[in-house]
């Protein structure tokens, strides 16, 4: 018996693995040239006018990308951007909870909700109400979760840019793949949750103005 093993009894037969090889870049930061926000279809916004910031770069190279003659629908889809207001902006979460796990975020780079204008909160507050209303047409969930996270120590993974997550929530969604392997299984692929969720918002306009 091996001492530095424990026994058999609580050992299991085998390993079961879930690959996600799209994480790895993100994991371990692999691509030093790589510019956060930026999908290889907006490279070519310059290097330079990098903001280091994932949603500035996202909305900086996507009009980049439309102003030098791409169709504004595929700069969009590239930066997974599901709809654009005055203000703010609706965006897929990149490595989501559940499918269909959005962002609501200002075009302003700020780090507080309370140094946000009145206008651009107001709209922020009425994107996240077309957000219920499409989520809830497309995926028919039993509930959904809004809310934001400001400063690291409350879970903001991007503190320095304020954003609002909608997402929708079914009654058991919690199961064994995420209590105990902290792992979220989705049954679609984020373009197909790009393609829906982009339909979504075109038919359900109200009760934004």
């Amino acid at each position: 018996m091996c001492l530095y093993c424990p026994p058999a009894r609580y050992t299991r037969p085998y390993m079961d693995r879930l690959w996600t090889p799209w994480r790895y870049s993100y994991i371990t930061r692999a691509d030093a040239q790589a510019r956060t926000g930026v999908p290889p279809a907006l490279s070519d916004w310059p290097a330079a006018e990098d903001r280091h910031c994932i949603f500035c770069n996202m909305i900086a190279a996507t009009d980049y990308a439309i102003a030098h003659g791409m169709q504004p629908e595929l700069a969009e889809q590239a930066a997974r951007i599901v709809c654009r207001g005055t203000h703010c902006f609706v965006c897929l979460n990149a490595y989501p909870y559940s499918t269909g796990h959005v962002l609501i975020v200002p075009y302003l780079h700020l780090d507080s909700l309370a140094a946000l204008p009145s206008d651009a909160a107001q709209e922020m507050m009425l994107i996240t109400q077309r957000a219920e209303v499409s989520l809830r047409h497309v995926y028919r969930p039993d509930g959904l979760n809004l809310g934001m996270n400001l400063g690291e120590a409350a879970g903001a993974g991007i503190a320095e840019h304020i954003h609002l997550h909608a997402l929708p929530r079914w009654s058991g969604d919690t199961n064994f793949m995420t209590v105990t392997g902290e792992t979220r299984v989705l049954p679609e692929t984020l373009d197909i949750t790009w393609t829906k969720l982009r339909e979504a918002f075109r038919i359900n306009t109200t009760p934004v103005a």
